[in-house]
């Protein structure tokens, strides 16, 4: 997936995506707690049968 104008990096005033729970605190849109600040995410892939074969596509590593 592409970087889209809509994702936005915590830390600039946005908040949290409203129902979506997030524990990777090394991605970029993690809010600090448990949330994921992205406006918008992607999981995928279309063909999986089990949750241990989706991946959320809008993971971007944090950068120091």
């Amino acid at each position: 997936m592409s970087e889209s104008n809509s994702m936005n990096p915590v830390g600039k005033g946005y908040k949290h995506l409203k129902g979506v729970v997030c524990d990777v605190k090394n991605c970029a849109y993690h809010d600090g707690d448990a949330y994921c600040a992205a406006t918008r995410i992607a999981v995928g892939p279309g063909y999986a049968k089990t949750s241990g074969e989706t991946v959320c596509a809008t993971f971007k590593p944090k950068t120091l």
